[in-house]
Order: structure tokens, then C-alpha cells, then sequence
């Protein structure tokens, strides 16, 4: 299985560039705000515990978002490999990962950051905002919130995996097509 974090702050286009890589390499894309909408919207007791710290641009729980994970993993069994998207977001996060993929008798094979910065963040989410009716997306405030707080929590990742020497940056700036190409040259040579 080739397993990839797909790494970056909000706005960085995980989303875009894993849609992308999903078909090209024939994995499995789980994204964890997808999943955690698909709770919220369907009101799941998860769902209801995720809303509460989304709505004000926290990260969601460790136990909540491990049960998320964990729930949408067993339901590709045969995956090829699997893109994380939005996930690990800590240390702790990170850990559970690796123990989830080794009683699968996989693991993670890199972890690829999409670099951008901070101004054109804010401005690609506003720009979302407008049309994907995500309160998150709307306020600048919680946007900025949000960037804080994945250089705060979630930044020290990098750390995690260049220890490992699975940690990758690649420049999340330019059309989709050159940021798919500089992640594909990352990939191929897994």
C-alpha cells in the first residue's frame, strides 16, 4: 500500500490536489473535514461533538477524530493505499495513525506538505467561502484562527516525519497542474 499525509494549513488545496492524486495512483482519499461534515450533516453523536470546536476553527478532539478515521478506514479494505487529508493534525494523532496502519500491516510512507503562505491563504478561503457555505470559510477572524492554529499544534508534525524521513514540502503555489507535477515527482519515487 503506498499511504500518504497530505499535509498543509487551510486553504493550502489538499482537497483539489488529492481528487487529483486519487485517480492518477488509484488510492483511496479520505478527508477528514468530508467525513466530519458527513457526521454533522447526519447529526451522528460524533458529528455533534466535532461542530462544537469546527464553528470556532478548533481542532476537533483526538477521540473523536481518531473514531472518524478509524470508521472510514475499515470501509476500504482493499485499498491500494490511502490519502489522509487533514490528518494527523498532532503528535498524538500522528502515533494512533501509525498504530491504526500496523494492525493493518501498512504505514504511512510520506508525509507531503503543500507550502503556502499566509496572505494568499486567507484570500483562497475567503474566495471559498462565497460559494462552498462553510461558515469556517466566511470569517476572516476564524480564518485566521485556523492558520494560527495549525502552525501552533499541528506545524510540529514535520518534525515527526523528518525523524522517520518521510517529511516532504512541496510548493503549494501555481496552476493545479505544476503542484500536481511536484507532488507526482514526490510519489513516483516512493
Amino acid at each position: 500500500m503506498t499511504n500518504i499525509v497530505l499535509f498543509g494549513p487551510p486553504g493550502a488545496g489538499k482537497g483539489t490536489q488529492a481528487e487529483i492524486l486519487k485517480q492518477k495512483y488509484d488510492l483511496v482519499h479520505i478527508s477528514t473535514g468530508d467525513v466530519f461534515r458527513y457526521n454533522i450533516k447526519n447529526e451522528t453523536e460524533l458529528g455533534k461533538k466535532a461542530k462544537l470546536f469546527i464553528d470556532k476553527g478548533q481542532l476537533v478532539p483526538d477521540e473523536v477524530t481518531i473514531d472518524m478515521l478509524n470508521d472510514e478506514v475499515e470501509k476500504h479494505p482493499n485499498a491500494k493505499g490511502i490519502i489522509f487529508d487533514g490528518f494527523p493534525r498532532t503528535s498524538a494523532q500522528a502515533k494512533a495513525l501509525d498504530e491504526l496502519l500496523v494492525s493493518k500491516n501498512t504505514s504511512v510512507n510520506a508525509m507531503i506538505a503543500l507550502e503556502v503562505e499566509d496572505e494568499i491563504l486567507v484570500k483562497r478561503l475567503l474566495e471559498r467561502g462565497k460559494t462552498s457555505g462553510r461558515k469556517d470559510d466566511a470569517d476572516e477572524g476564524v480564518i485566521r484562527n485556523r492558520i494560527k492554529v495549525y502552525y501552533e499544534e499541528t506545524a510540529i508534525l514535520k518534525s515527526y516525519y523528518q525523524a522517520q524521513d518521510k517529511y516532504f514540502g512541496v510548493d503549494g503555489v501555481g496552476s493545479i497542474d505544476e503542484i500536481t507535477q511536484r507532488l507526482s515527482k514526490v510519489i513516483d519515487q516512493l
